[in-house]
């Protein structure tokens, strides 16, 4: 690790005061110890039971430890350090599970990719992180990973090693098979002892405004805090519960409670890899799932595909839902049909996990917001004077507490810009908060596209789009859906000669600029001219305007 980058391993006492940090710790927002030491406890304690499945196969408790602190001592052989960044991109696999372990053990931080990136965002990702490892799977959904890693690997200069999951290795990378093989399980001695919960942890990379993403700077305890405030406190998990996570688990969402919150509470997960809502629906059942959270389209799915013939959702508890708000209708037609369990309004970001939650206790009209603040979070609404909204007055959202992350990685610019001396950090969404202190979310500042609980940049789009010969000008924008929450729609104003189709717009952004294919434009319009401001800005008010109209889009589908 280079003098550089030590100095970006930003520790609490760069974002607080001595006595706030004890106070987190007093009031038990912040209770330090290690996730190995969780893990411990539960291998101790019920070993045989199982921890973690995925519809391919199951671990238990003694399985993933054991197999986790081989790989722990493997990468210490390979020269992983503490602080040291390795990146991972996998399905929502057991094998995930187990390298998260074998990463927080020996203090190095966690970089997940969402399996839907490709070579530019990945690219990015292991650059801006300096990572020195890239743990990727082999083929999956016809897509070679490995044959990505090789093409991008000769620009990213500080990648010493890949690894490879459920994949032959080849000459240039390690077998993840080879590294979990044995039956020992390496001490202290050989791991050296866990990281403080106050070290460096995860780096989750977010699209926002900006045309890169950026990456959100967590430590065991920023983490922690979500893990009991909504796992624990408002969902109940604990030994005898079973996880569902339908989420990514490289998502910040899928990472914090399909994965780490299991782990600390001594519940059990099951991952889904890929979302089809009748399989779902099926795994739930097989697998007595009590609890799940996921985006608000996975559950307008479930509903759709559900038979209360076929289907058993009677062990389900708790379902939290973030990523796009519940509508109204939905959330009626939820609890009449499955009324066992309750769908639980959850707001958060990747800067800090959890903000605002609604608890099963909520009358009908809490739970039509967002939820109201979490013990230890400060929230407030800002006006545009810079002063605090009244009561039911919109805004801007801006949130503080012992989950809001320490910043961005590498980037004191954006850090200071989001995050105020005061320790709150301005959203980019819009909001009210109503006298009984519920927050509901109306809007977003940002330019985002938020599709099925994803984060599209749609700057990020735009550069892309620009580069294409035939395209002159370009604005993307979010059309609404009623199953995604939105779509991604691009305006185009044509360059000199034949214009260009949907078509090859997408192909060239798949196949040339490599981007992920959740961002392709699945509407296009051809314009004149981009509605602009006096000061030269698109409008794109007036741009979705014109997407209610009635007509029929120049394309559509992707």
């Amino acid at each position: 690790m280079t003098e550089t980058t030590r100095t970006e391993l930003l520790k609490p006492s760069d974002r607080y005061s001595a006595e706030t940090i004890a106070g987190f710790r007093e009031k038990g927002f912040w209770r330090d110890g290690s996730l190995s030491g969780h893990l411990d406890r539960w291998a101790a304690e019920r070993g045989d039971d199982r921890a973690v499945t995925d519809g391919y196969g199951e671990l238990t408790w003694s399985q993933v430890r054991g197999q986790a602190y081989r790989v722990a001592a493997r990468l210490r052989d390979l020269g992983i350090e503490p602080g040291d960044r390795v990146q991972a991109q996998l399905p929502s696999w057991n094998e995930f599970v187990v390298l998260y372990v074998a990463l927080a053990r020996i203090g190095a931080v966690l970089v997940p990719s969402m399996p839907i990136y490709r070579g530019d965002e990945v690219r990015y990702a292991i650059n801006h992180a300096e990572a020195k490892v890239s743990v990727v799977a082999g083929t999956y959904r016809k897509f070679d990973y490995q044959a990505m890693i090789r093409e991008i690997r000769p620009d990213c200069p500080t990648l010493e090693h890949v690894i490879a999951v459920r994949a032959d290795a080849g000459d240039d990378c390690l077998a993840w098979d080879d590294l979990i093989a044995g039956d020992d399980i390496p001490g202290a001695d050989v791991l050296g002892p866990p990281p403080h919960a106050d070290a460096p942890h995860a780096i989750i990379y977010t699209s926002g405004t900006e045309s890169r993403p950026k990456g959100c700077f967590h430590t065991f305890n920023t983490f922690g805090y979500t893990v009991h405030a909504l796992g624990e406190d408002v969902m109940g998990l604990g030994p005898g519960e079973v996880m569902f996570m339908p989420s990514p688990i490289t998502h910040a969402t899928g990472l914090a409670m399909g994965v780490t919150a299991p782990i600390v509470l001594g519940a059990a997960t099951h991952l889904m890899d890929h979302w089809e809502a009748g399989a779902a629906l099926e795994r739930i059942r097989d697998h007595g799932c009590t609890a799940s959270m996921g985006a608000t389209p996975f559950v307008q799915m479930i509903l759709d595909a559900y038979d209360p013939d076929r289907h058993d959702l009677s062990a389900m508890r708790a379902w939290a839902t973030a990523g796009a708000p519940i509508p109204g209708p939905l959330l009626t037609e939820w609890r009449a049909r499955v009324p066992s369990c309750a769908l639980l309004p959850v707001y958060g970001r990747s800067e800090g996990l959890l903000i605002t939650a609604c608890r099963t206790d909520d009358d009908a009209a809490a739970l039509a917001t967002d939820g109201c603040a979490l013990p230890g979070v400060s929230l407030r609404i800002q006006a545009e004077d810079g002063g605090v909204a009244a009561p039911g007055a919109e805004g801007e959202i801006c949130h503080g507490g012992p989950g809001l992350m320490l910043g961005y990685w590498g980037d004191p610019e954006r850090t200071a810009a989001s995050i105020g001396a005061d320790g709150v950090s301005a959203t980019g969404d819009l909001g009210r908060i109503d006298e009984r202190g519920y927050l509901k979310v109306t809007g977003r500042i940002k330019d985002l596209i938020i599709r099925g609980g994803t984060n599209i940049s749609a700057g990020e789009v735009e550069d892309h789009l620009i580069t294409h010969p035939k395209v002159a000008s370009v604005a993307v924008v979010g059309m609404p859906d009623r199953v995604l929450g939105e779509r991604a729609c691009a305006f185009v104003v044509p360059a000199a000669g034949e214009p260009p189709t949907l078509e090859e717009l997408t192909t060239y952004l798949r196949n040339e600029r490599r981007i992920a294919v959740v961002k392709l434009p699945e509407r296009f319009e051809l314009i004149d001219a981009l509605p602009m401001t006096a000061t030269g800005k698109v409008q794109k008010f007036v741009l979705r305007q014109m997407l209610a109209d009635p007509h029929p889009g120049t394309a559509a589908g992707a």
